[in-house]
């Protein structure tokens, strides 16, 4: 009977197995759909730049290095920091630990992905990269499950033996931990020295002198939401001198009580010296030296940092006394340790991680900090910051709406609060001058009055929230405090901020209690009780069990555990109130805080987890979203769910995310119900269907961590805030409200334009893009004054050539005889011309204003126009041979403001054929100008007339210049002809005294200036000069410019006329020389004898 139920279960076991591999299979029909043409615009900004973890430094060229980006990938420079450029953005991960490059090889550039720190908003990697090509491409080598790489050395004399200190999983155990070593290049991997599950390796070192010898600091270290522990018994130092096939522990001297994170360094001035920092419990922890090469360690001072973020040092290459000790400060010792000192750091970022220093000059070195990169050229006395290094880390975005452009806010790591525009006016970009601070210290959650653009909302760590005024760059803090008789609140890191949108002054914050402001934050009430579970963290295990209070760094550098992290109010109810917190609870009011209900254990959440996110819908008042973030218990899937009922029964809607990826933030789009958007640890994702389906937003956006997700509701931008490559904007992301997860395909269509703001882009640096700034002069994307269209074309184009090529592909497969093709067909093929859709624009009175060509192609595609007609100058395929560097395409006068239409057609075979009929939008000009023209329309025409003219001056300029160079060759193949040449060299004597003629009229007379002997102005400087002057303008012609106009105009007509009498001259010329049977010249017919 046994046997038999066995059989059945397994029966089932297989149905069902077999069950969800099909669903598993299953193709999603958004998975077909590209959304590639809807790119995201980086906008910086690079004022503050980011946390860097590590340089590299090419032995051989020191103008290429390498930069290691806590959280923003590797960049690389090739001339000493004038342009970093991402070299690491396709990669599955954007946390780096480490980079190192060969010494052997520079061309090989190692990467060990996951940050080599334990602070709270680390990331985590997937091991080891590997580069052959100096960065352009790489593979991943292995150790996927370290997350947290500390550095890598390569043998420098066999690049094929590499050693890894794998620092293993902060937040769990297990994984990838050790010291391993790789004698094939990468492809296999030996873990050479290990201590325990709970503890990794966060450095490896070698004797300049014998790469057999090698010196290794573990480091056991724990972190979750609620604690981190910095030390344990694994924590120590290794030896090896048979190059890692044994090891021996070198801790003779160093703390006899639990040891924290060593940061150690050998001294090239001197090898024998080693030094290192020593974090321990009970306050034991110091700097250490060793001169027997480990054996012993003499503790020289009680210098001692933080193993959570820094206790990394690096002893001078000249002089064996120094060493340099990152910190918050920066500080040296001169002594060996025995004293140090801060270096100096007025006006640089403080938080350092790494250094380099120039063996050739040490008073010369380059330092990696939360800020960004800085160099000093005088040991620290003075520093240049890169600024041109755009890794900014932001906790979360939010955006204002000021006219005509918003502006973005968020509050960065350890980079205050920053705010600063989604687009300018002139012709450059967004550059950091654009950018302002709204509040110091580490910034989080910034909000912004709805009615009010100027009065903005900042926090620093810990809910230190102030009213900033933009007009006048004040800020009063305005952080609630507990009344009289109450016990202090409990504040997250990250403290969760609401701006009421049902009245004016309102704000929600929230510590371990709720509080709502009428004032705008100048009184609080408090309208709740504490909402957390009120567990006490030190009961909590670590290492799987419960510690002692003098564990190494227990709960350092953690928020107090039982606080309210995400908030949200209901746009539709404003009784109606959800608050998540760190230890997984979900808290609803729907009285306005008189009483709240607990939602706890919602099936398939993580038990105890992290509410990263909590969101009330605009739409339907019973709806909830909710997004728990568990990766700090090392659990990194995609938790979201949905409640249709106010929060009593939930349904997961992680559906097809990416296993790998935990989620951040929630948005809901404000017009579709349906469309909603999800920023997680890897990218950013919309939903179609209200979370069905998800599909990946990640066209112009580097793998990296999107914290949080903001809407700008009146241009339909899609604005994110990344943690460690700054703020990017979607422009116009409304044509996702049109995508479908459907098998039915979407029609050929143009899609709702958004109206487009003109304006002439103004030039304050003097000349266009960089001007005269310099090449590190940094300038992110900006949106210029242009139509965004977007299209669906549903027919894909194939050509003959490719048809045939696929067709013989699978003959070639099966093994067939393949036919060549037949003359006609071989014809058709080469003489096949391609299909082009034509995009017609027109104005209010269906004048075309521009044609714009597309090529072919299936699926949604998206251009822009500038605004702008034609211009109309001769056509031309040669390029000037005079230098201008800011020499653009030829554009002409911006069109009038108005309704304008866009409609879509197919070119074939020259037959035009209409597929989508137009699509209506407007054209509205910017008011940000003094005296603009009261007539727009009257302007708009004198600028195209002057346009007309030019052209026509172009022309007839063209045609005497073509008249011109054919002299030199008439008077070669007359010489040469065998005829009497008396009249026809009168002929040619009388066309080069008109041209003479034409030219002094037309162009000036160069004899009289060079002698300085006063001319008429010409028509063809005189209308330059018009054009010049008026065309990026909208204020009205003035009287000068239209009498400039006239005169230019009227002294063009005898000119013209000289021409058009020359081109007869010269036609009667070649005309003869055709009869005299003389040698051909360019630009006639050749006679036929």
């Amino acid at each position: 009977m046994k046997r038999y139920i066995l059989l059945i279960a397994l029966l089932i076991f297989s149905s069902n197995a077999h069950t969800q591999k099909k669903k598993k299979d299953k193709k999603n029909p958004l998975d077909e759909i590209s959304v590639s043409t809807l790119k995201w615009r980086s906008v910086g900004p690079a004022l503050t730049s980011g946390r860097v973890s590590d340089l590299a430094i090419n032995p051989n060229n020191p103008f290429e290095y390498y930069v290691a980006i806590a959280s923003g990938g590797v960049w690389k420079t090739s001339n000493w920091g004038v342009d970093y450029t991402p070299i690491f953005d396709g990669q599955s991960s954007y946390s780096i630990g480490c980079v190192t490059i060969d010494p052997s090889n520079t061309n090989i550039v190692w990467v060990g992905t996951g940050e080599n720190n334990n602070q709270r908003s680390v990331a985590y990697g997937d091991g080891v990269y590997k580069s052959v090509d100096g960065g352009k491409s790489w593979k991943n080598m292995g150790l996927k499950n370290s997350e947290h790489i500390g550095n890598i050395l390569v043998h420098p004399h066999n690049s094929d033996v590499v050693y890894v200190s794998a620092y293993g999983p902060l937040w769990s155990k297990g994984g990838d931990r050790g010291i391993y070593m790789t004698e094939d290049g990468g492809k296999t991997w030996n873990n050479i020295l290990s201590i325990d599950e709970h503890t990794g390796f966060n450095e490896i070192h070698m004797d300049p002198r014998n790469p057999d010898v090698l010196y290794a600091a573990s480091h056991q270290r724990r972190r979750h939401v609620y604690t981190y522990v910095g030390g344990g018994p694994g924590s120590g130092l290794h030896k090896s001198v048979d190059g890692g096939k044994s090891w021996k522990k070198i801790n003779k001297g160093l703390p006899s009580v639990e040891i924290g994170r060593i940061g150690m360094d050998i001294s090239d001035a001197n090898p024998e010296i080693i030094y290192a920092i020593v974090e321990a419990s009970e306050r034991k922890g110091g700097f250490y030296k060793s001169t027997n090469r480990g054996e012993t360690w003499e503790k020289q001072s009680s210098k001692v940092t933080s193993g959570n973020y820094y206790q990394e040092i690096f002893a001078d290459p000249v002089d064996e006394d120094v060493v340099y000790v990152m910190d918050t400060w920066m500080s040296v010792t001169h002594d060996g340790g025995k004293s140090f000192k801060n270096v100096g750091e007025d006006y640089k970022h403080v938080d350092n991680h790494a250094m380099w220093i120039n063996p050739k000059n040490n008073a010369h070195w380059l330092v990696g900090c939360d800020g960004g990169i800085y160099e000093t050229f005088d040991a620290g006395k003075q520093w240049d910051f890169k600024k041109n290094l755009p890794v900014t880390q932001f906790y979360k975005v939010a955006v204002d709406n000021a006219e005509p452009f918003y502006n973005i806010y968020g509050g960065t790591q350890d980079n205050f609060s920053i705010g600063g525009p989604s687009r300018v006016n002139n012709s450059h970009g967004i550059s950091n001058q654009d950018w302002f601070i709204t509040h110091g210290g580490d910034g989080f959650e910034s909000q912004i009055d709805p009615e009010n653009p100027n009065i903005v909302y900042a926090q620093s760590q810990y809910g230190w929230l102030v009213r900033y005024d933009k007009l006048s760059g004040e800020e009063v803090g305005i952080k609630p405090i507990a009344r009289k008789g109450e016990l202090n609140y409990k504040w997250n890191w990250d403290a969760p901020l609401a701006v009421s949108h049902h009245k004016s002054g309102r704000l929600y914050f929230a510590a371990n209690k709720v509080f709502r402001s009428d004032d705008y934050g100048n009184s609080w009430e408090v309208i709740s009780d504490d909402l957390s579970r009120k567990i006490d963290r030190n009961k909590l295990k670590v290492y799987d069990r419960v510690l002692s209070i003098d564990a190494v760094e227990k709960n350092g550098s953690t928020s107090p555990y039982g606080t309210i992290v995400a908030l949200s109010e209901s746009p539709i109810d404003e009784n109606f109130i959800v608050i998540g917190t760190d230890d997984g609870l979900i808290q609803i009011t729907e009285n306005s805080g008189e009483t709240w209900r607990k939602v706890d254990n919602i099936p398939s959440a993580p038990t105890q987890s992290y509410v990263n996110s909590v969101y009330l819908s605009q739409h339907d008042v019973n709806v909830i979203y909710v997004a728990f973030n568990h990766h700090k218990y090392g659990d990194f899937k995609p938790y979201i769910f949905k409640s249709d009922d106010k929060g009593k029964t939930w349904n997961s809607i992680s559906s097809n995310l990416p296993e790998r990826g935990s989620v951040y933030s929630i948005e809901e789009d404000h017009i579709d119900s349906d469309l909603i958007f999800c920023g997680t640890e890897f990218g950013v994702f919309f939903s179609p269907d209200a979370g069905k389906s998800w599909k990946e937003l990640s066209s112009g956006l580097p793998t990296i961590a999107v914290r949080d997700i903001a809407i700008q509701r009146r241009e339909n931008d899609l604005v994110l805030g990344t943690f460690g490559r700054g703020f990017y904007v979607m422009d116009d992301y409304s044509v996702l409200r049109s995508v479908e997860n459907s098998e039915t395909p979407m029609k050929a269509q143009i899609f709702a334009v958004r109206d487009a703001l003109m304006w002439e882009k103004a030039t304050p640096l003097g000349r266009t893009g960089k001007a005269f700034q310099g090449d590190n002069f940094y300038l992110a994307d900006n949106l210029d004054p242009v139509a965004i269209f977007t299209y669906n074309y549903n027919e894909k184009y194939e050509s003959l050539k490719s048809k045939r090529q696929k067709a013989e592909k699978k003959l070639i497969k099966d093994k067939k005889d393949v036919s060549y093709p037949t003359y006609d067909e071989l014809y058709n093929e080469v003489n096949e011309a391609k299909p082009e859709l034509v995009f017609t624009i027109r104005d209010s009175k269906d004048n075309i204003v521009k044609k714009i060509y597309r090529q072919v192609s299936r699926g949604l595609s998206r251009f822009q126009w500038n605004l702008r007609y034609e211009d109309n100058n001769p056509i031309t395929q040669r390029q000037s041979s005079s230098y201008n560097s800011s020499e653009g395409s030829s554009t002409g006068t911006l069109v009038n403001p108005g309704k304008y239409t866009i409609d879509m057609s197919i070119m074939k075979a020259g037959e035009v054929t209409k597929v989508v009929e137009p699509q209506n939008f407007s054209v509205t000009a910017l008011n940000n100008t003094v005296m603009p023209a009261d007539d727009r329309t009257a302007k708009v025409e004198f600028q195209r007339k002057v346009s007309r003219l030019q052209s026509e001056m172009g022309e007839y300029s063209r045609k005497f210049s073509e008249i011109s160079d054919k002299i030199p060759y008439i008077e070669v193949a007359i010489k040469k002809s065998e005829q009497p040449t008396k009249e026809i060299s009168k002929m040619v004597w009388d066309i080069k005294q008109l041209i003479k003629k034409v030219s002094l009229e037309f162009y000036g007379d160069n004899i009289k200036s060079r002698l300085d002997i006063e001319s008429y102005l010409t028509p063809y400087s005189r209308l330059g000069s018009v054009a010049y002057y008026q065309k990026y303008s909208t204020a009205a012609p003035t009287k000068t410019h239209m009498d400039g106009y006239q005169i230019a105009k009227e002294e063009f007509q005898p000119i013209k006329l000289m021409i058009d009498n020359l081109r007869l001259k010269m036609s009667d010329l070649e005309s003869l020389l055709k009869d005299m049977g003389a040698a051909y010249t360019p630009g006639r017919p050749k006679a036929i004898n």
